[in-house]
């Protein structure tokens, strides 16, 4: 049977919280805003952090062992996602629970 641990329960609230911090700043604050914040490169990144955390969260819960492998996928977006916020700024808390699932992640998937 598979456990949770308490490094993969931590994990799995990361993740769900970049999900909902990427997605809920899509949605709202992106939108609002516009010009660089709905640049199609910047949107869709954001959209697929968010999806990748979602997935990851999932994976996790399930107890499949593949999770190594989406966590090593949902820190290298998550990242990628957290330095494009940076760039364009006004993104702080979607800066940082990118940078803190991201780290998360890394951790699972060694």
């Amino acid at each position: 049977m598979h456990r949770v641990n308490a490094e993969m329960k931590s994990c799995i609230e990361e993740c769900l919280r970049c999900y909902q911090t990427c997605l809920s700043t899509a949605m709202g604050h992106c939108l609002e805003i516009g010009d660089q914040h709905t640049e199609p490169k910047h949107f869709s990144l954001i959209m697929a952090c968010a999806e990748i955390c979602r997935t990851s969260a999932h994976v996790m819960l399930i107890g499949s062992e593949l999770h190594k492998r989406t966590c090593r996928l949902c820190a290298e977006i998550c990242a990628q996602c957290a330095a494009d916020c940076e760039r364009i700024g006004e993104m702080k808390d979607c800066v940082d629970a990118c940078r803190h699932c991201a780290e998360s992640c890394q951790k699972m998937a060694a």
